[in-house]
């Protein structure tokens, strides 16, 4: 992760990916919520905000993915600022794909409550759910169980090295449409976690959990199996799955250099691809 910096009129912070190893959908309230279960890392690539002090809310947005990124009231850090009651300017330099199931916008705004935290000395909302499922666990960016909407947030202690290779074929899956497609929303939840000694004992408890939302991703972007399919082929692969509604999925290894060469051996496609380490 990168470390943030701090001034008198000024933060600067990162909003790194999140990753869902898994993703139980366990039921859906009469709201219409759906219950969640999930293992939630994050990964050393990301956002980068820096918020300013300012007389009314505003951002801009630039990097090698803002094309298409909304600069006005529809974003997410918006959406935060309007939420802390906190009147800033955001520069977002966008480096992560949108709807793409890594908590890309869930991640700027929890960045953003955490800046205006710190430019403020207000401490960050503990409803902050209420802007979406992911920004709770998103605010406190390590790795943790997260259950219910997304309100119950549980830190855990490191997982054992684990590396891997984020892929998104570059096309949007909005997570409302997945949730429509679902055909069962009632699954068990995520068994019992452990004390895993190694890398290959988390793989192998890994294996017996799910993203249950991958099937119907997988019907709406059939694009998304194609890249699963490539992915669980290469030798350095040690699991294979999508990443919370999709379409990004990610392929599992034990170092460093093997996710760098898994990604290598990725040039030939035109979709995006990031070696990255989880924590």
């Amino acid at each position: 992760m990168t470390a943030d910096h701090v001034q008198k009129d000024r933060v600067e912070e990162f909003a790194p990916a999140k990753i869902n190893l898994t993703l139980h959908v366990t039921g859906q309230r009469s709201d219409g919520y759906h219950l969640l279960d999930s293992l939630v890392v994050f990964a050393d690539v990301g956002d980068r905000l820096t918020i300013r002090t300012a007389p009314q809310a505003s951002m801009t947005v630039t990097g090698p993915l803002a094309d298409g990124v909304p600069d006005d009231a529809r974003n997410l850090v918006m959406k935060a600022l309007a939420f802390a009651d906190t009147t800033a300017h955001v520069d977002l330099e966008k480096h992560l794909p949108a709807a793409a199931g890594i908590g890309g916008g869930s991640s700027d705004a929890a960045a953003t409550l955490r800046g205006v935290a710190k430019l403020t000395g207000r401490g960050t909302p503990s409803d902050a759910y209420r802007l979406g499922a992911d920004i709770p666990v998103c605010l406190i960016a390590s790795v943790a169980r997260m259950q219910g909407i997304g309100e119950i947030v549980t830190p855990l202690p490191p997982l054992p090295p684990l590396h891997a290779v984020l892929v998104n074929p570059r096309v949007d899956v909005p997570t409302p449409q997945v949730f429509k497609a679902m055909t069962k929303r009632d699954n068990p939840p995520m068994p019992a976690l452990q004390d895993w000694p190694d890398t290959a004992s988390l793989i192998d408890w890994l294996k017996t959990t799910r993203n249950d939302m991958e099937p119907a991703a997988c019907a709406i972007a059939p694009v998304i199996t194609d890249v699963l399919t490539r992915l669980s082929k290469d030798p350095a692969c040690l699991l294979a799955r999508m990443s919370g509604s999709g379409a990004t999925c990610f392929a599992l290894t034990d170092t460093r250099d093997k996710a760098e060469a898994m990604a290598s051996r990725l040039a030939d496609t035109s979709w995006w691809v990031q070696p990255v380490t989880l924590r």
